[in-house]
């Protein structure tokens, strides 16, 4: 097996960097990477773009993330909260909640969840002067509030100090204390009310945004559970399924690619095209090495991850790193497998030295040439072998003798 391996890189590295067997000078060499290198930028890039193409679970249903903040909660607040989520500060030149959401459909497949898009029509019907405005006044009130318990802090740190001013009989003009030490008890009281007074005042503006009918309506709504569980699942069936629609439309970049490169490298090496060949080749590569990236990435968050996952969850309980085990295991067992499929099917010696002895090409390097030649004028391979039955040149990695029909099996190894 090893053997194959650095047969294969042996075989990649020599196609990498030489032209008709002849290695690139210098200055090739720099512009074929460059080229290179531009053109798996492009191709990274145009990866990245094809996978956003179909609309991403977040997008799909924009209010799960919110719906599910808010069924979590356990703050006595929490329906302020919600309500107060759809009162956003600046209102200038500012979308709807409903044409927010819509907008994530533009340029893309997929649609927007119809139950997040009534969601956000319960948040635009909120979302008016008038509730603008009681949100203005207990964020007014709030200010204050801050205001008024860091002025008690203040108080309660220069005490001590001014404590100590006093008993020097200190000049009052010449202390650096917000209030003497007589008045401090006092002034920490006159906050201490305001700042209750302020509180109910707020308390009493959150009842009445909560009792508005709209706010009612939405609160409601999000309380239902049947209309949450119909999100919370469409939103877990979209994110298990999304990186394989992700890895299928990135493949569907890559694939024509692929075969355009592939197709082209090979009507290159049988006309003897060797700069094409070349370029066809290292295009080839690069269009795979993306494609390999990709399916990686896949494994570790896509569907196989996910069954894995949920198999060693049930049997193992919290033991996840197992699933790297596996992975190390399975990958070598799943690159042999490739490499012996290639191997048989695809860089099989005997499949193509037989296409290639039909069009006088040689059994080696591919390139033309002519019926008598015994060694090839452009790699020096030897096409023939002594055949063990009747001693006659017969052509390599051929199962039968073209003089005696022997079989040439054990020749040929």
């Amino acid at each position: 097996m090893f053997a194959r391996i650095r047969r294969l890189l042996s075989q990649f590295f020599s196609k990498s960097r030489t032209i008709n067997n002849e290695p690139l000078n210098k200055v090739s060499l720099i512009v074929i990477i460059l080229i290179d290198i531009f053109i798996l930028i492009n191709v990274f890039t145009g990866l990245d773009d094809i996978s956003r193409w179909y609309i991403s679970p977040n997008k799909a249903y924009p209010c799960y993330s919110e719906w599910q903040d808010y069924r979590t909660k356990t703050t006595k607040d929490k329906d302020y909260e919600i309500v107060r989520l759809s009162l956003p500060s600046d209102t200038n030149n500012q979308l709807s909640f409903q044409r927010n959401y819509q907008q994530a459909e533009a340029g893309h497949l997929g649609k927007v969840s119809k139950t997040c898009l009534q969601y956000a029509d319960y948040k635009d019907k909120i979302n008016n002067p008038e509730k603008q405005q009681i949100i203005k006044n207990i964020d007014q009130k709030q200010a204050k509030i801050s205001r008024l318990e860091q002025d008690d802090r203040t108080i309660k740190a220069q005490y001590d100090s001014t404590l100590l001013e006093k008993i020097a009989d200190q000049d009052r003009q010449q202390s650096i204390n917000q209030v003497s030490a007589e008045k401090a008890k006092q002034a920490l009281e006159q906050n201490n009310r305001q700042i209750s007074t302020l509180k109910q005042e707020n308390s009493t503006l959150k009842n009445e945004l909560l009792t508005k009918p709209e706010s009612i309506s939405f609160i409601a709504f999000i309380k239902d559970d049947n209309q949450f569980r119909e999100v919370d699942k469409g939103y877990k069936k979209a994110s298990f399924w999304y990186p394989s629609i992700q890895l299928a439309f990135q493949s569907f970049f890559l694939i024509p690619l692929i075969l355009i490169a592939l197709s082209v490298h090979k009507f290159a090496q049988g006309r003897g095209y060797g700069l094409i060949s070349l370029i066809s080749w290292h295009l080839l590569v690069i269009f795979f090495i993306p494609l390999i990236v990709k399916i990686f990435e896949f494994l570790q968050i896509g569907v196989i991850f996910k069954f894995f996952f949920d198999i060693i969850s049930a049997i193992f309980g919290g033991l996840l790193f197992l699933i790297s085990y596996i992975y190390i295991l399975l990958i070598p067992i799943i690159g042999f497998g490739i490499i012996q499929f290639f191997q048989k099917f695809v860089f099989n010696a005997k499949v193509q030295a037989a296409s290639r002895v039909q069009k006088s090409h040689c059994v080696n390097c591919a390139k033309k040439i002519r019926d008598i030649d015994t060694y090839c004028p452009h790699c020096g391979y030897n096409q023939y072998i002594e055949c063990q039955n009747c001693h006659n040149l017969t052509y390599k990695h051929l199962s039968y003798c073209k003089h005696c029909g022997t079989s040439q099996d054990s020749s040929n190894l």
